[in-house]
């Protein structure tokens, strides 16, 4: 298995540092809106990731955090005239709805930044003994001058990151590169006690201490969009290594952008739609499949003739798989008259196209080519189901019980569900039931207990268990 990694700009063999267990972190939300189809593709792509390694053996701990303070938090809480912590809980709670809604697998933690505040100042009181950073009237910035390999994941010098980058303008910085690891608080704002006085982490320094929190001082993946390669992770890489004086992530993957009309999506730009609008015309199952459908470090041009291609590329693939089931229960009304199958050349195909998917999988998790190795499949399924005389003898229901199995795999890996069944039911059953467990949600922070209390029942008789649990609700049919 290869992957490309952004730190040293070519795909490597993968070698997990434990044999045991694969680590991954990757960045999450800023919990102060729902986020959009770009950010979807940033935590989609890491579950392919986890979801391929899974498949090939692997035991994986998986880290996503949430920034729950920053610039953006403060300025929308005071917009809507709400806490910070009530505008978390809010889009954290929508983050699990949507995410659950693209088949992404649950992480194994959510760490918050509010929840590791401590542990931030203890990091930078080291990187301030280490005379990585300073303090200047309550900020505290990190001297980038002081990191000799500042800039080895963006591939630039100090001079060529200077010129032109996304860095904030602060007279109080000796270098304009220099970025700020605790910001003094300002009136009215959320703030902690710290030796340089009141204040709040930045936005960098959270990121490095939830990672090595919980995945310890050297972990296999850290996973984010290309616009994080600077200064965000380039940054993270200062912080951390300085502290270590090691290197702490071994594979650095990123995806691409997606464009509109050949620009990036951006909520700066404004050009952008959120995962939840674009789910009110499109199945999330279409969405994840058009988010997978090009190579994950590719840009994706988003347009609604995209999400159709999309859309009927996945419908083909699940009429193959019905068919097959069909035929497996005995269904013959489709079948045509026409020459004999030979199971053994079946067989053999089917072997071809899974070695086909397994191998683009294997190279830098190619998901175009091993979706394109499906599509291979189904044509020569349908071509066969089509033109045969098909007798259902105990070798050919074998054979094609192959086939269903490798779409079962395939798409176990993919995040896809090609029953067309349960697509169809994810259409209406799960926005139903997500809107009552919304409705009872509200229902519990009105401490209308007695409504919140008759929605769980009802929703229990009709065979929906629900759990609350501290990501949010969790629900399953029984």
């Amino acid at each position: 298995m290869k992957i490309y990694n952004t730190l040293t700009r070519k795909k490597e063999e993968f070698q997990p540092i434990d044999e045991e267990q694969v680590k991954i972190y990757t960045c999450g939300p800023t919990v102060y809106d729902y986020f959009h189809i770009g950010n979807a593709r940033a935590f989609v792509i890491p579950d392919i990731l986890k979801r391929y390694l899974e498949y090939k053996g692997y035991q994986v701990f998986h880290i996503v955090n949430f920034t729950d303070i920053d610039d953006k938090m403060i300025n929308r809480a005071e917009e809507e005239g709400v806490n910070i912590e009530e505008l978390a809980e809010r889009f954290i709670e929508a983050y699990f709805e949507d995410t659950k809604r693209l088949n992404i697998k649950k992480a194994d933690a959510y760490p918050k930044a509010t929840e590791h505040i401590y542990d931030i100042i203890e990091l930078i009181e080291i990187l301030e003994e280490e005379e990585y950073a300073y303090e200047v009237d309550g900020d505290v910035f990190f001297a980038v001058k002081q990191f000799e390999d500042y800039g080895k994941l963006s591939n630039q010098s100090l001079e060529e990151l200077a010129s032109g980058s996304r860095v904030d303008i602060n007279e109080k910085k000796r270098n304009p590169l220099d970025f700020v690891l605790w910001k003094n608080s300002k009136a009215g704002e959320p703030s902690w006690d710290s030796p340089w006085g009141a204040g709040r982490p930045g936005w960098h320094t959270e990121c490095s201490v939830m990672s090595m929190f919980y995945l310890g001082r050297k972990f296999d993946f850290h996973t984010g969009g290309v616009d994080l390669v600077f200064p965000h992770h380039e940054n993270e890489i200062a912080q951390s290594e300085a502290v270590t004086e090691s290197q702490v992530v071994n594979y650095w993957l990123h995806n691409g952008y997606i464009n509109i009309d050949g620009e990036k999506m951006s909520k700066s730009l404004g050009n952008f739609f959120t995962t939840r609008e674009i789910f009110a015309e499109y199945d999330p199952q279409v969405v994840r499949f058009f988010l997978i459908s090009k190579h994950y470090r590719s840009p994706i041009n988003f347009s609604d003739a995209e999400l159709a291609v999309a859309q009927k590329g996945l419908e083909r693939l699940k009429n193959t798989v019905q068919r097959l089931d069909n035929l497996i229960a005995g269904d013959q009304q489709e079948l045509k008259p026409g020459s004999s199958v030979e199971y053994e050349e079946l067989t053999e195909l089917i072997e071809t196209k899974k070695k086909k998917f397994v191998a683009a999988m294997d190279d830098d998790l190619n998901t175009a080519l091993a979706i394109g190795s499906l599509h291979e499949l189904a044509k020569e399924l349908n071509t066969l189901i089509n033109t045969s005389d098909l007798q259902l003898a105990q070798g050919l229901i074998s054979t094609l019980e192959k086939a269903a199995d490798f779409f079962a795999e395939a798409g176990e890996v993919l995040g896809l569900e090609f029953s067309g069944e349960e697509i169809k039911d994810d259409n209406l059953v799960a926005p139903l039931i997500e809107l009552l467990l919304k409705i009872r949600s509200e229902a519990r922070e009105e401490q209308n207990w007695d409504l919140a209390d008759q929605i769980r029942d009802e929703l229990a008789e009709l065979g929906v268990k629900i759990e609350d649990t501290a990501q949010g609700v969790e629900w399953k049919l029984e």
